[in-house]
């Protein structure tokens, strides 16, 4: 990926040197700088808003009643996760995380869940169904509060940042059943 962008630079470079807009390019690259660290100062500022209600919650009782609240639907696509275990809270927490938009929050919950996952797997060169189950619904997770895109939109001053809620959720929602669809076709088509 590295080699993509340091290609993609030099040819732009080289480029703008024929064309005699070599001033225009250096401008572009420090505007895009500058504008690169604003935006990730103004999102840095809400992940910890959410990261700190996020450890709030994990201090409090907060989570394992999140946890029981997901079970059902825990159990329901991994049928062998317990109900009080360490992997269903992992599991409770990473999903809490991607529901409130948090996907930088979440990934190293997901990393936790997968971890504990790991070691339940018996055949340890090959990932489980449950493993992939997860994975499927970490990538393709149901966003409730798309937070990093509501940030976005308001550092960029937009006028109505949260009209992409509706969207977003109707997105989310079919991206996430057709994932557990497929894992679930797949896991049973690999027991047959």
């Amino acid at each position: 990926m590295n080699f993509i962008w340091v290609f993609m630079i030099i040819i732009s470079y080289i480029f703008s040197f024929f064309a005699g807009t070599t001033d225009a390019v250096t401008k572009s690259v420090f505007d895009g700088c500058e504008s690169a660290v604003s935006l990730v100062i103004s999102l840095l500022g809400m992940m910890c808003l959410w990261t700190g209600l996020l450890e709030i919650a994990q201090k409090s009782s907060l989570t394992e009643k999140i946890q029981k609240l997901l079970y059902p639907v825990i159990h329901w696509l991994f049928p062998s996760v317990c109900k009080n275990s360490e992997v269903a809270g992992a599991i409770s927490m990473s999903i809490t995380a991607n529901l409130l938009g948090l996907s930088n929050a979440a990934t190293p919950l997901g990393l936790a869940a997968m971890e504990k996952l790991e070691k339940r797997n018996l055949i340890k060169d090959t990932a489980s169904d449950e493993m992939c189950m997860f994975v499927v619904i970490n990538t393709a997770s149901i966003t409730l509060i798309p937070t990093t895109l509501l940030t976005i939109r308001a550092a960029f001053n937009s006028l109505a940042p949260f009209e992409i809620m509706v969207p977003v959720w109707i997105a989310s929602i079919i991206s996430v059943l057709s994932g557990v669809l497929c894992a679930k076709i797949c896991s049973r088509r690999k027991s047959f």
